[in-house]
């Protein structure tokens, strides 16, 4: 059964990896209930905070979740103990391949949160500058196990220990995967992403533009980088 393992939120921090000289990507897990609305700016989290409204936060990239699976593949690699929320997600998951997640999947989440699966998080300087990693973005969109931003369809209450029940799927196939392989490093799947009705957009924009290639360059401030003002991390 897929849950929540833990519930992160972030307070703002100095950071010289960032424009805006602060970021929230440092999460932390808290005890008890979390409320999640839909929010006009920021995170949907209540307590949580986005420093750089830019490229972070809003309807669309309300929530991000990672697998907890994926963290301790990432431990391994790295050599070193990663905990909760350190890759600035909001909710860690259990029991739950995101990478294989429709993009437009809706979530139950504990008693009463909708959430929707709305596009990847792709890397920027922010995420690579907070790891201290080496190479972090490259190394991270390689691996091309994104995890996942989320839209708050109907509000409510979540904790760590709620169950993580997908209760809508679309036809279109589109994993959270492959619509990050298309926005990095496979531009031939771009075409793809037409299926999907909040990505179509940006397809399109990249099929039209001459540079439509791929972008994986550690300086690209996520897709925002790839394609001016799209995606980023958490923060």
């Amino acid at each position: 059964m897929a849950i929540v393992l833990s519930v992160n939120v972030g307070a703002a921090r100095e950071t010289a990896h960032s424009d805006v000289g602060v970021t929230g990507i440092d999460k932390r897990s808290v005890a008890g209930p979390v409320f999640v609305r839909p929010p006009e700016a920021g995170s949907a989290l209540a307590g949580d905070v986005i420093c750089d409204h830019r490229f972070h936060g809003g309807a669309d990239k309300a929530v991000y979740a990672y697998a907890r699976e994926d963290l301790d593949r990432w431990s391994a690699v790295l050599g070193r103990e990663l905990g909760d929320g350190v890759f600035g997600e909001n909710l860690t998951t259990r029991h739950l391949d995101i990478s294989q997640a429709l993009i437009g999947e809706t979530w139950r989440v504990g008693p009463s949160a909708l959430l929707r699966i709305t596009e990847p998080r792709v890397p920027c300087r922010t995420f690579a500058g907070w790891l201290g990693e080496q190479g972090w973005v490259k190394t991270f969109t390689d691996a091309a196990c994104p995890g996942t931003y989320m839209a708050v369809l109907e509000a409510g209450a979540v904790r760590a220990g709620d169950r993580i029940e997908a209760v809508g799927r679309p036809d279109h196939g589109v994993s959270v995967r492959v619509a990050f392989k298309a926005m990095t490093t496979e531009p031939a799947l771009l075409s793809r992403l037409l299926e999907v009705d909040n990505l179509r957009e940006f397809a399109l924009r990249r099929l039209r533009s001459p540079e439509g290639d791929g972008a994986d360059s550690e300086d690209a401030e996520g897709a925002d980088e790839v394609e001016a003002g799209q995606a980023g991390t958490a923060a």
